[in-house]
C-alpha cells in the first residue's frame, strides 16, 4: 500500500563533485522513504546535467525511486528520466506529454493558484505543485501559499499534490498533515545539521505524524 504522504528529495542547484554526491544521496536515500528525487541543476549546461543524470539515476533507480527532471522535457526525454518538472514558464504541458511520452510523470509548478492547479490536472498533470510555503533561499518563490490550499485540493481533486518550498524537519508534519501527497524538500535534507541520512530519517518520522494527525 502506497503511503499517502512521501518523500520527494530536490538537489542542491549546483553539484561540485558528482561521485562524493552520489555517495551522500545513496546514504540519504536508504536512510528512509523517498518516492523521486528531481535533479535540478539550475543554469548549467546541458553536458553538465546529462553527467549528473548518468551518474545518479542508477542510484536512484536501485533504490525504487524515480527521476525527476527540472524544466527541460526535450532533454528529459532524451536522457530517459522517468519524469519532469515544468514551471508556469517553460514548455506547456500537452507539448511536453508529446515529448516525454504518455507513461512521463509530468509535474506542473502552480504556486499559490487553485485555478492553475486545475488547468494542469484536467490537461493530464501527473502531480501540482503548490509553494512556496516558507521562505527559502534555494530558489526564487514568487507566491506564498498556506497550507490550507492543501486540504482543499485534497477535498475536491484526485490528481496528487506536492508542497514545495523552505521545507524542513519542523514543519514536515503540518504540511503532511494538511493533506500534501509529497512533500518536495532540497535544502532541508542536504543542510541538516546532523546529515541528509539523518534529515530523511526524521522527515519520514515528521510524515508519518502529520498522516496520522488528519484521522
Amino acid at each position: 500500500m502506497t503511503p499517502p504522504c512521501r518523500l520527494y528529495l530536490i538537489t542542491p542547484p549546483r553539484i561540485d563533485d558528482l561521485a562524493d554526491f552520489g555517495r551522500t544521496l545513496a546514504h540519504a536515500l536508504d536512510a528512509g522513504d523517498v518516492a523521486a528525487v528531481q535533479i535540478r541543476l539550475k543554469d548549467q549546461p546541458e553536458e553538465v546535467i546529462a553527467a549528473a543524470v548518468d551518474v545518479l539515476s542508477p542510484i536512484i533507480l536501485a533504490r525504487g525511486a524515480a527521476v525527476i527532471l527540472n524544466d527541460d522535457p526535450a532533454l528529459a526525454a532524451r536522457l530517459k528520466c522517468d519524469g519532469v518538472h515544468i514551471g508556469q514558464d517553460d514548455m506547456p504541458l500537452a507539448q511536453a506529454r508529446k515529448v516525454m511520452g504518455p507513461d512521463a510523470m509530468i509535474g506542473v509548478t502552480c504556486h499559490d493558484s487553485r485555478h492553475l492547479a486545475m488547468e494542469a490536472a484536467e490537461a493530464g498533470a501527473d502531480y501540482v505543485a503548490f509553494g512556496a510555503f516558507y521562505p527559502t533561499n534555494t530558489k526564487e518563490a514568487p507566491t506564498r501559499a498556506e497550507p490550507e490550499i492543501l486540504s482543499i485540493w485534497q477535498e475536491v481533486m484526485e490528481t496528487p499534490c506536492v508542497a514545495i518550498g523552505g521545507i524542513t524537519v519542523d514543519t514536515a508534519r503540518g504540511l503532511a498533515a494538511a493533506g500534501a501527497d509529497f512533500l518536495a524538500v532540497s535544502a532541508g535534507v542536504w543542510s541538516h545539521p546532523e546529515g541528509p541520512a539523518a534529515a530523511v530519517k526524521a522527515l519520514n518520522a515528521q510524515i508519518a505524524l502529520g498522516v496520522a494527525d488528519r484521522a
